[in-house]
C-alpha cells in the first residue's frame, strides 16, 4: 500500500496514468472547521491488480503540489471516474478552478442503469463487484497524522472496487445506448455556477416564515454580511452566526452594540469586533434603502396555476415511464417540473434531450389531451383519444 508524499512521486503516478483508458478518484476531507473543504486525502487508481495501480496521495505533505494531477484531469484522452463527484469536484474548483475532463460519475450512471435513485457506493460495490466495503473508519479525522491501517484500507478500497463497477457501467450503458445520456447528466457538475455562492444571493438558504419585503431585505444584507466575512476568514457560516440568530437579527434590527447583547440567538463573539460591526452596517443599509430595492417573493397570484389532476396523470405516467425505461425517477423529472407542465410551462428539462423521448413526448401529449391513462393488470397503458 503506498502513500505518495512528494510531488515527484505524484506525478510519476499521474505520468503513468496518462498510459491507461480511465483512472478512478476519491478524496477524504473535512469541513466542520472551515468555509472550504480542506482535502485530507486523494486517492487513485488505474487499472490493474498490482500494489503499484492504486496509490494514497497526501496533500497534506509540505512536499507535495496537486499540479501533476491537475494535468492529468487536462488530459482528455483518459476519463476520471469518480462517485457522487459533486463534493470532490468542489475542492479541486476551488484551489485551481479546475474539473476533470471526460468526468465519469457512477451514480449517474447507475441511475441511468437501473439501481434506483442516488446509489450509494457501498450498495453498487455489493451488487456488481460482489464485495463488502469496510465502513468502520467512515467517521474519522481524516487530517490526523499518522493513518492507521484500518483508515488507508478503508480509503483504498474507494478506489480499487470503483474500477470493477466503472467497468461495468461503462458496458451497460453500451449495450443500452445510453452513454450520451450520462455525459449530458454530468455536464451539469462541471458548471462553475454551483460551487460558486453569490454574497447577495445567500439569503435564499435561510428559512423563514416572514414574507415581508422589509423583512427580506434585513436578511439580505445580513446573510451577505456573513458569507463574505466566512468566505474571506475560510471559517464556517454558523461560527459568525446561526441562521435562526440571523432571522432574530432581521426581526429586532439592532442599531447598536447594546442591543446586540439583548439577542438571545447571538453568539458571544458576535456581540463585538469585526462581526458587530458587519452586522449594524448590514442594518444601516436597509435602514437607508429606498422600498424599491427590497426583494420579493413571488406573489401568491404569480404562482404557477398547476392543474391538480393533471400532476397526478402525469406522475403515474412517470412512474410507468421510469419502470419500463429501468431509469430512476429524479432523474427523468422533478415533482417541481411536474407541476410546472400542469401549469401550462414548457421550458423543462423533462422536455429536452434523452427525456424528451424516455418522458416528455408522451408528457406533452397528455398535456394537451390527446393521451389517457389506462391500468391493465399492474402495468400503466397510453391510448389515444
Amino acid at each position: 500500500m503506498q502513500t505518495l508524499t512528494t510531488q515527484a512521486e505524484l506525478d510519476a503516478f499521474c505520468t503513468r496514468a496518462q498510459g491507461y483508458p480511465y483512472v478512478t478518484i476519491d478524496t477524504e476531507f473535512l469541513r466542520e472547521r472551515t468555509y472550504y473543504s480542506k482535502l485530507c486525502l486523494l486517492q487513485m487508481a488505474v487499472p490493474g491488480e498490482n500494489e503499484a495501480d492504486a496509490v494514497l496521495v497526501d496533500p497534506l505533505s509540505s512536499e507535495m503540489s496537486l499540479e501533476p494531477l491537475y494535468r492529468l484531469f487536462r488530459d482528455t484522452s483518459v476519463v476520471k471516474v469518480f462517485h457522487a463527484a459533486r463534493q470532490d469536484l468542489e475542492i479541486f474548483w476551488n484551489d485551481a478552478e479546475i474539473f476533470p475532463t471526460p468526468l465519469f460519475d457512477t451514480q449517474i450512471a447507475a441511475m441511468v442503469c437501473g439501481f434506483g435513485e442516488q446509489v450509494g457506493y457501498e450498495t453498487l460495490v455489493r451488487k456488481i463487484v460482489k464485495q463488502q466495503v469496510d465502513k468502520s473508519s467512515r467517521f474519522t479525522d481524516w487530517s490526523r497524522r499518522p493513518l492507521t491501517e484500518a483508515q488507508k484500507i478503508y480509503a483504498l478500497a474507494d478506489v480499487t472496487h470503483l474500477r470493477g463497477v466503472y467497468e461495468f457501467l461503462k458496458a451497460e450503458l453500451e449495450r443500452s445506448g445510453r452513454t450520451a445520456w450520462v455525459v449530458e447528466e454530468t455536464q451539469s457538475l462541471t458548471d462553475p455556477a454551483i460551487y460558486d455562492v453569490v454574497p447577495s444571493e445567500a439569503w435564499r438558504r435561510v428559512k423563514t416564515r416572514t414574507n415581508s419585503n422589509k423583512f427580506l431585505a434585513y436578511l439580505r444584507e445580513l446573510a451577505a454580511f456573513r458569507e463574505s466575512y466566512a468566505k474571506t476568514r475560510n471559517i464556517p457560516r454558523n461560527r459568525v452566526f446561526k441562521d435562526d440568530a440571523m432571522v432574530e437579527l432581521a426581526s429586532t434590527k439592532p442599531t447598536t452594540q447594546e442591543d446586540l447583547s439583548k439577542s438571545r440567538l447571538l453568539l458571544r463573539e458576535a456581540r463585538k469586533g469585526d462581526i458587530a460591526e458587519g452586522i449594524l452596517n448590514a442594518i444601516k443599509t436597509v435602514n437607508a434603502m429606498d422600498a424599491d430595492s427590497y426583494p420579493r417573493l413571488p406573489k401568491v397570484n404569480d404562482k404557477l396555476q398547476v392543474n391538480p389532476a393533471l400532476a397526478d396523470l402525469l406522475r403515474v405516467l412517470l412512474k410507468a415511464k421510469s419502470e419500463r425505461s429501468d431509469v430512476a425517477q429524479k432523474m427523468i423529472a422533478s415533482t417541481a417540473e411536474l407541476d410546472a407542465l400542469a401549469a401550462g410551462q414548457r421550458d423543462v428539462p423533462s422536455l429536452k434531450g434523452w427525456r424528451m423521448d424516455v418522458f416528455g413526448s408522451d408528457a406533452l401529449r397528455l398535456c394537451e389531451g390527446k393521451v389517457g391513462l389506462a391500468v391493465k393488470g399492474n402495468k400503466v397503458k397510453l391510448f389515444e383519444l
